[in-house]
């Protein structure tokens, strides 16, 4: 976990891809659920969010 976090604090690429990539993933599932309306309002937010940021960390160093 602590490596994780050194990982975000230094900008690498390899943590920031992952919690794009889980963003990308929660913002599916939201849109995908039947149960809350305010889950689907936010959930292409969440996916455009998620896909913009795997965009711009995929530029950071490894």
């Amino acid at each position: 976990m602590s490596t994780f976090l050194n990982e975000l604090m230094q900008f690498r690429r390899g943590a920031w891809e992952m919690l794009a990539s889980i963003l990308i993933g929660v913002g599916v599932v939201m849109m995908m659920q039947p149960f809350a309306i305010w889950l689907f309002t936010y959930s292409f937010i969440v996916t455009l969010v998620g896909t913009v940021m795997f965009i711009i960390v995929s530029h950071f160093s490894e």
